[in-house]
């Protein structure tokens, strides 16, 4: 027996969920299947302990260029509109303070451009550079212990969203089930997918699913289906696990720094937990890892697959490397795994942060960190930073939506406009519905006035 829909997604963690929930509530496409191979929803990367829970909009991220920021801030404004909307008891995310913080005069000098000349306090009007006094009322820890003379600036707003994505996907799909005509399999492992005439056709073990169109998002599975059914050539993976280290109530908020900007992993930060702010994470370290899931030794041939094991890839993973920033990084961040030598080599990126951290006030998480696929351009043997998407008329893979779940409502914004363009003229999708759900709900700063925003200027020299 075949079970006949509409749409199946494949892949339950944030970025399925965000699409389930957006097709079932602002589209009238009717019958909608949500499969995922977990037990539960959001089960991997989506869980609160695989991810650094942090609504990223592009204002404290400084290896974002302006252009990049602009797109991602409406993403991060709808997924953050969707919680003001639906969680006021902050019981899926919290709202604390956040800033990227600049020590010595070539880090505040390289922050003053970002924010006065580079257009980023313009484009976020609740950002505020704040002095070193302004940072020790906000964030104690971060000042105490340093040199008074050291010069300090940091880039600081309140819309420090700390989010729990696996709570979040359970809430799109709790929502969606409510609706007629959507079913959500969990424990269900799609083993095979084949065009058909009509649609595709999903061979799981619990049977048989059949569709007019399909999206795949099951992070770096979905390059491996895409790869199974013709697509995504030249294309490989270059899975990195992130993990963090545990501390004490040192922060109220998040702390970034200054990100290096050829790096496409996320600079060292220390935040308060999302449920839990006595405990303080810092990372994330980075680490190459052959497999698609962490600690599932089943995925190290799902891999191999995607790797492809041809002279392409290897000469691409050579030429990425050999780069004289990244091979020391990924060097280093081997060290972190190692016990006791590991904590060591790590405290003085705490330190950064925290300058009065000591080595037994840290410990690695147990448990914590997921594996982030990087995407690599086999064609032109680079590490691409951007968005992995590949779109075919009625068929959607979603391998790495940049940057994740931050943007996942925006990602599905864009996939609905496309499932619904495939599907032909007989569905409609209520844009205006879905961002009055989401992005509408965005609490906006009130407009400067002119006095405020001459206030925001450095002072200029007689």
């Amino acid at each position: 027996m075949t079970e006949q829909y509409d749409l199946v997604i494949v892949g339950g963690g944030i970025s399925g969920a965000s699409l389930l929930y957006t097709v079932a509530n602002f589209t009238d496409i009717e019958k909608i299947a949500l499969v995922e191979k977990e037990s539960e929803i959001a089960a991997i990367n989506s869980h609160h302990t695989n991810n650094s829970q942090t609504l990223h909009f592009g204002d404290i991220e400084t290896n974002y260029t302006l252009e990049k920021a602009e797109q991602v801030k409406e993403g991060a404004e709808m997924l953050a509109g969707y919680l003001e909307n639906v969680d006021p008891d902050r019981e899926m995310h919290s709202k604390r303070s956040k800033m990227v913080l600049a020590v010595g005069d070539e880090e505040v000098q390289s922050l003053e451009d970002r924010y006065y000349e580079e257009g980023f306090g313009d484009l976020f009007p609740k950002l505020d550079a704040i002095d070193r006094d302004e940072i020790a009322e906000i964030e104690p820890k971060v000042v105490e212990g340093r040199d008074p003379t050291e010069e300090m600036l940091a880039l600081q707003t309140p819309d420090g969203y700390v989010v729990d994505y696996g709570d979040v996907s359970h809430s799109f799909v709790e929502d969606a089930e409510e609706i007629d005509g959507v079913d959500v399999f969990t424990g269900t492992e799609v083993t095979q997918m084949d065009d058909t005439e009509d649609g595709y056709i999903f061979q799981t073990d619990a049977g048989w699913f059949e569709s007019d169109a399909a999206v795949v998002a099951a992070g770096s599975h979905s390059l491996q289906i895409a790869k199974e059914m013709g697509y995504g050539e030249g294309m490989s993976l270059l899975p990195v696990a992130g993990s963090f280290f545990l501390a004490d109530d040192f922060l109220n908020g998040k702390v970034y720094t200054l990100q290096m900007k050829k790096l496409p992993f996320a600079a060292v930060h220390g935040d308060a937990d999302v449920h839990d702010d006595s405990v303080t994470r810092f990372g994330p370290t980075a680490k190459l890892v052959p497999a698609l899931e962490r600690g599932e030794l089943s995925t190290v041939s799902d891999f191999f697959d995607v790797f492809g094991l041809n002279v392409h890839s290897f000469l691409s993973y050579a030429n990425i490397l050999a780069d004289r920033i990244l091979l020391p990084y990924v060097l280093k961040n081997l060290v972190y795994d190692l016990p006791e030598v590991g904590k060591r080599a790590f405290l003085p990126h705490v330190q950064k942060v925290v300058p009065t951290a000591e080595l037994d006030d840290i410990d690695r998480a147990k448990g914590y960190g997921g594996v982030r696929p990087q995407i690599v351009d086999t064609d032109n043997k680079t590490l691409d930073m951007g968005e992995a998407k590949i779109t075919d008329d009625d068929v959607i893979f979603n391998i790495t939506p940049s940057p994740g779940a931050s943007t996942s409502l925006k990602n599905a914004m864009r996939d609905t406009e496309h499932l619904v363009e495939a599907l032909g003229d007989d569905y409609e999708f209520d844009k205006d519905g879905f961002r009055s759900a989401t992005i509408e709900n965005f609490p906006r700063a009130e407009i400067a006035d002119e006095d405020e925003e001459q206030a925001k200027a450095p002072a200029q020299d007689d």
